[in-house]
């Protein structure tokens, strides 16, 4: 099974993205083919300056090799190092309307909030569906709030098919509705637009710093504590096995506990959890080069599944003569 997933190069990682995306596309590539890529040219629809662009998209390759993706296990390359999916794009975008443009959540979002929409941002949807078909995806896992352009995906590759010849294989999504909803240090969910994210790469100082900033309840320390309205407890879970978890909880119903101990525990076991992964991602953001070859290395093996599929679709269009 080919799964393909991309990731914008955004800033840092935080314990939203590791349990809801990261620990999964590693798993991935354990039981399936994967393809996953920097998604870069997404990132320009909200670009900041070409030095921010650069110092993201290789803090990303750093932080994905840090945590486990396998250039020998997967394919992992940046997504402007194979330009066939902007050719891609251009002859996708004659399989799509206006009118369904329009209806792309992500840009009418950007309308509702008074932002002035770039070309870049209406054509999104086209460049996420040359993503996916450019590497015969079958299977791509997203979010509720990435399903519509996975169909969109879907239908422009039925339409080319319809109209030119049988040409892309149709993926399927996996889209996980139970996917949990990982809080912030203020309850809300994390997310860097609401700054209040714990960021497992960053410094000791500011990981301890924002653990001990994480909302809890006035109860006193001779009351019981309800564990399931606690956002401490909700993201210390996610560290603790079946056996584990049950101790905590009881520790929560049972009077005595102090909020501010709990949380000097969180924060050890965030620092002992991602010990190694921290170790492993100095070594690669010390080494550059050897970062560089590694995703080049990840382009050519991208470009050889690309390249058939593009001379497939130049072919039908009547492109290759």
């Amino acid at each position: 099974m080919r799964i393909l997933t991309g990731v914008q190069p955004s800033g840092k990682l935080h314990l939203g993205n590791y349990f809801s995306v990261m620990s999964k596309i590693i798993r991935y590539q354990n039981e399936h083919e994967l393809f996953c890529f920097i998604a870069n040219l997404h990132s320009l629809t909200t670009f900041k300056s070409r030095e921010a662009l650069q110092d993201y998209t290789f803090d990303a390759a750093c932080d994905f090799y840090a945590l486990g993706i396998d250039p020998e296990k997967s394919t992992f390359w940046v997504q402007s190092d194979v330009p066939l999916v902007t050719e891609l794009t251009w002859y996708l975008s004659i399989c799509i309307n206006v009118n369904q443009l329009l209806l792309a959540h992500s840009y009418k979002d950007k309308i509702a909030k008074g932002i002035n929409p770039t070309g870049g941002l209406f054509f999104y949807p086209i460049l996420m569906a040359a993503d996916i078909l450019l590497f015969d995806s079958q299977r791509v896992p997203v979010g509720k709030d990435q399903k519509q352009h996975l169909e969109f995906a879907r239908d422009i590759a039925n339409k080319f098919n319809h109209d030119f010849g049988s040409t892309f294989l149709i993926p399927e999504p996996e889209i996980d509705e139970d996917t949990a909803i990982i809080p912030g240090t203020d309850g809300a969910k994390m997310s860097k637009s609401y700054g209040n994210t714990i960021n497992f790469f960053d410094k000791e100082s500011s990981i301890r710093k924002s653990v001990m900033s994480i909302v809890s309840d006035s109860a006193g320390i001779e009351e019981a504590k309800d564990p399931d309205k606690s956002v401490i407890f909700s993201i210390y879970k996610l560290f603790l096995n079946e056996t584990d978890m049950k101790t905590l909880r009881t520790r929560f119903e049972t009077p005595g506990l102090r909020y501010g101990d709990v949380k000097k525990e969180l924060f050890s076991t965030i620092m002992d959890y991602f010990a190694p992964y921290r170790k492993k991602r100095d070594e690669f953001a010390a080494n550059r080069d050897y970062v560089e070859e590694l995703l080049l290395k990840g382009s050519y093996k991208a470009n050889a599944i690309a390249i058939p599929v593009i001379e497939r679709v130049r072919s039908k269009l009547g492109i290759k003569r």
